[in-house]
Protein backbone atom coordinates (compact mmCIF):
# COMPACT_ATOMS: atom_id res chain seq x y z
CA UNK A 1 0.00 0.00 0.00
CA UNK A 2 1.59 3.37 -0.99
CA UNK A 3 2.19 5.59 2.02
CA UNK A 4 0.41 8.52 0.35
CA UNK A 5 -2.73 6.40 0.01
CA UNK A 6 -2.60 5.59 3.72
CA UNK A 7 -2.30 9.32 4.42
CA UNK A 8 -5.38 10.06 2.32
CA UNK A 9 -7.49 7.69 4.41
CA UNK A 10 -7.25 9.79 7.53
CA UNK A 11 -5.08 12.15 9.58
CA UNK A 12 -4.00 9.41 12.01
CA UNK A 13 -4.01 6.40 9.67
CA UNK A 14 -0.21 6.35 9.46
CA UNK A 15 -0.03 6.19 13.27
CA UNK A 16 -1.39 2.64 12.99
CA UNK A 17 1.04 1.73 10.21
CA UNK A 18 4.65 2.70 9.40
CA UNK A 19 4.64 5.68 11.80
CA UNK A 20 3.31 3.75 14.80
CA UNK A 21 5.04 5.09 17.95
CA UNK A 22 3.90 2.45 20.45
CA UNK A 23 6.74 1.25 22.69
CA UNK A 24 9.28 3.77 21.41
CA UNK A 25 10.00 6.40 24.05
CA UNK A 26 12.13 9.48 23.51
CA UNK A 27 15.21 8.91 25.74
CA UNK A 28 15.48 12.65 26.35
CA UNK A 29 11.97 13.07 27.72
CA UNK A 30 10.78 9.55 28.55
CA UNK A 31 7.61 10.26 26.59
CA UNK A 32 6.16 8.40 23.66
CA UNK A 33 6.23 10.57 20.50
CA UNK A 34 3.18 11.37 18.42
CA UNK A 35 4.66 9.55 15.42
CA UNK A 36 7.97 7.97 14.42
CA UNK A 37 9.88 7.17 11.28
CA UNK A 38 11.96 4.02 11.59
CA UNK A 39 15.26 3.61 9.75
CA UNK A 40 16.79 0.28 8.74
CA UNK A 41 20.53 -0.09 8.18
CA UNK A 42 21.13 -1.23 4.59
CA UNK A 43 24.90 -1.71 4.42
CA UNK A 44 27.57 -3.15 6.68
CA UNK A 45 29.32 0.20 7.19
CA UNK A 46 26.17 2.06 8.26
CA UNK A 47 26.34 4.69 5.50
CA UNK A 48 22.96 3.85 3.98
CA UNK A 49 19.62 3.66 5.76
CA UNK A 50 16.10 3.13 4.42
CA UNK A 51 12.69 4.18 5.67
CA UNK A 52 10.76 1.19 6.94
CA UNK A 53 7.35 0.60 5.38
CA UNK A 54 7.29 3.67 3.13
CA UNK A 55 6.41 2.25 -0.29
CA UNK A 56 5.43 5.16 -2.50
CA UNK A 57 4.52 6.29 -5.97
CA UNK A 58 5.33 9.95 -5.33
CA UNK A 59 7.57 11.77 -7.81
CA UNK A 60 11.19 12.03 -6.75
CA UNK A 61 11.31 15.81 -6.03
CA UNK A 62 8.32 15.41 -3.70
CA UNK A 63 9.94 12.43 -1.98
CA UNK A 64 13.08 14.47 -1.35
CA UNK A 65 11.07 17.41 -0.01
CA UNK A 66 9.11 15.25 2.41
CA UNK A 67 12.11 13.23 3.62
CA UNK A 68 14.10 16.38 4.34
CA UNK A 69 11.18 17.71 6.42
CA UNK A 70 11.77 14.91 8.94
CA UNK A 71 13.77 16.12 11.97
CA UNK A 72 17.32 14.82 11.71
CA UNK A 73 17.09 14.15 7.97
CA UNK A 74 17.24 17.76 6.78
CA UNK A 75 20.58 17.16 5.05
CA UNK A 76 20.03 13.53 4.04
CA UNK A 77 21.45 12.57 0.65
CA UNK A 78 19.00 10.28 -1.12
CA UNK A 79 20.68 7.52 -3.11
CA UNK A 80 17.60 5.42 -3.91
CA UNK A 81 14.09 6.81 -4.27
CA UNK A 82 10.97 4.82 -3.56
CA UNK A 83 9.22 3.20 -6.52
CA UNK A 84 6.22 0.95 -6.95
CA UNK A 85 6.96 -2.14 -9.02
CA UNK A 86 7.03 -5.88 -8.75
CA UNK A 87 10.15 -7.83 -9.68
CA UNK A 88 11.17 -11.40 -9.00
CA UNK A 89 14.53 -11.43 -7.27
CA UNK A 90 16.54 -13.53 -4.86
CA UNK A 91 17.26 -12.65 -1.25
CA UNK A 92 20.89 -12.11 -2.24
CA UNK A 93 22.37 -11.71 1.28
CA UNK A 94 21.03 -15.14 2.23
CA UNK A 95 21.90 -16.94 -0.99
CA UNK A 96 24.81 -15.30 -2.82
CA UNK A 97 28.43 -14.53 -2.10
CA UNK A 98 30.33 -11.50 -3.37
CA UNK A 99 31.37 -13.50 -6.45
CA UNK A 100 27.64 -13.90 -7.32
CA UNK A 101 27.99 -17.64 -6.74
CA UNK A 102 25.36 -19.42 -4.68
CA UNK A 103 26.70 -20.16 -1.21
CA UNK A 104 25.28 -23.67 -1.21
CA UNK A 105 25.77 -24.54 -4.90
CA UNK A 106 29.32 -24.22 -6.20
CA UNK A 107 29.43 -23.37 -9.88
CA UNK A 108 25.94 -21.83 -9.95
CA UNK A 109 25.80 -18.04 -10.39
CA UNK A 110 23.10 -15.37 -10.58
CA UNK A 111 23.14 -11.89 -12.10
CA UNK A 112 20.92 -8.98 -13.09
CA UNK A 113 17.48 -8.35 -11.64
CA UNK A 114 17.34 -11.92 -10.32
CA UNK A 115 20.46 -11.27 -8.22
CA UNK A 116 18.95 -8.11 -6.73
CA UNK A 117 20.21 -5.19 -8.83
CA UNK A 118 18.26 -2.49 -10.65
CA UNK A 119 19.19 -0.90 -13.97
CA UNK A 120 20.48 -2.03 -17.35
CA UNK A 121 24.12 -1.16 -16.66
CA UNK A 122 24.03 -2.87 -13.26
CA UNK A 123 22.50 -5.98 -14.82
CA UNK A 124 25.12 -6.05 -17.58
CA UNK A 125 27.97 -5.52 -15.11
CA UNK A 126 26.84 -8.32 -12.81
CA UNK A 127 26.33 -10.52 -15.86
CA UNK A 128 29.95 -9.87 -16.83
CA UNK A 129 31.16 -10.82 -13.35
CA UNK A 130 28.97 -13.92 -13.10
CA UNK A 131 30.12 -15.06 -16.56
CA UNK A 132 33.76 -14.39 -15.72
CA UNK A 133 33.54 -16.36 -12.50
CA UNK A 134 31.62 -19.21 -14.11
CA UNK A 135 34.41 -19.49 -16.68
CA UNK A 136 37.00 -19.47 -13.92
CA UNK A 137 35.21 -22.30 -12.13
CA UNK A 138 35.18 -24.26 -15.39
CA UNK A 139 38.97 -23.72 -15.66
CA UNK A 140 39.53 -24.86 -12.09
CA UNK A 141 40.23 -21.33 -10.82
CA UNK A 142 38.72 -19.52 -7.84
CA UNK A 143 36.07 -16.84 -8.53
CA UNK A 144 37.11 -13.23 -8.02
CA UNK A 145 35.57 -10.06 -6.59
CA UNK A 146 36.27 -6.59 -8.03
CA UNK A 147 37.98 -4.10 -5.68
CA UNK A 148 35.84 -2.43 -3.04
CA UNK A 149 36.61 1.04 -4.42
CA UNK A 150 35.01 0.15 -7.77
CA UNK A 151 31.27 0.55 -8.27
CA UNK A 152 30.83 -3.09 -9.31
CA UNK A 153 32.81 -4.23 -6.28
CA UNK A 154 30.68 -2.09 -3.98
CA UNK A 155 27.48 -3.35 -5.58
CA UNK A 156 28.23 -7.06 -5.22
CA UNK A 157 29.47 -6.55 -1.67
CA UNK A 158 26.17 -4.88 -0.85
CA UNK A 159 24.26 -7.85 -2.32
CA UNK A 160 26.24 -10.26 -0.16
CA UNK A 161 26.24 -8.29 3.11
CA UNK A 162 23.01 -6.25 3.16
CA UNK A 163 20.36 -6.83 5.79
CA UNK A 164 18.49 -9.96 4.59
CA UNK A 165 15.30 -8.88 6.35
CA UNK A 166 13.10 -7.09 3.79
CA UNK A 167 15.97 -6.99 1.28
CA UNK A 168 15.27 -4.68 -1.68
CA UNK A 169 17.09 -4.44 -5.05
CA UNK A 170 19.85 -1.83 -5.38
CA UNK A 171 21.20 0.26 -8.21
CA UNK A 172 24.65 1.85 -8.54
CA UNK A 173 25.15 4.83 -6.24
CA UNK A 174 27.98 6.56 -4.40
CA UNK A 175 26.88 5.15 -1.05
CA UNK A 176 28.19 1.74 -2.13
CA UNK A 177 31.87 2.72 -2.17
CA UNK A 178 34.10 4.01 0.63
CA UNK A 179 33.86 7.79 1.00
CA UNK A 180 36.62 10.32 0.41
CA UNK A 181 37.07 12.84 3.20
CA UNK A 182 38.03 16.50 3.23
CA UNK A 183 36.51 17.72 -0.07
CA UNK A 184 33.36 19.31 -1.41
CA UNK A 185 30.61 17.08 -2.81
CA UNK A 186 31.65 17.49 -6.46
CA UNK A 187 35.34 16.99 -5.71
CA UNK A 188 34.57 13.95 -3.55
CA UNK A 189 32.68 12.24 -6.34
CA UNK A 190 35.35 13.03 -8.90
CA UNK A 191 37.98 11.57 -6.55
CA UNK A 192 35.84 8.48 -5.89
CA UNK A 193 35.31 8.03 -9.64
CA UNK A 194 39.03 8.24 -10.44
CA UNK A 195 39.96 5.97 -7.54
CA UNK A 196 37.35 3.38 -8.53
CA UNK A 197 38.24 3.38 -12.22
CA UNK A 198 41.96 3.04 -11.46
CA UNK A 199 41.34 0.19 -9.00
CA UNK A 200 39.08 -1.64 -11.47
CA UNK A 201 41.56 -1.16 -14.33
CA UNK A 202 44.37 -2.63 -12.26
CA UNK A 203 42.19 -5.55 -11.20
CA UNK A 204 41.08 -6.22 -14.77
CA UNK A 205 44.60 -6.07 -16.20
CA UNK A 206 45.89 -8.45 -13.50
CA UNK A 207 43.44 -11.26 -14.33
CA UNK A 208 45.18 -14.53 -15.03
CA UNK A 209 44.50 -15.83 -17.56
CA UNK A 210 43.80 -12.40 -19.09
CA UNK A 211 40.50 -11.76 -20.81
CA UNK A 212 40.86 -12.21 -24.59
CA UNK A 213 41.04 -8.79 -26.23
CA UNK A 214 40.75 -6.95 -22.90
CA UNK A 215 42.25 -3.47 -22.90
CA UNK A 216 43.51 -1.64 -19.88
CA UNK A 217 41.23 1.18 -18.75
CA UNK A 218 42.73 4.61 -18.32
CA UNK A 219 41.24 7.05 -15.78
CA UNK A 220 40.03 10.26 -17.37
CA UNK A 221 41.76 13.51 -16.36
Amino acid sequence: MPVEELGRRGYQTLLYGPMKPVGLKDPRTGKEPFAVVQLRQEDKEGRMWSLVGFQTGLKWPEQKRLIQMIPGLENAEIVRYGVMHRNTYLNAPRLLGETLEFKEAEGLFAAGVLAGVEGYLESAATGFLAGLNAARRALGLEPLVPPEASMLGGLVRFLATANPENFQPMNANWGLVPPVEGRGKKEKRQAMYRRGLEAFAQWLSALKPPLPGARSLQPLP
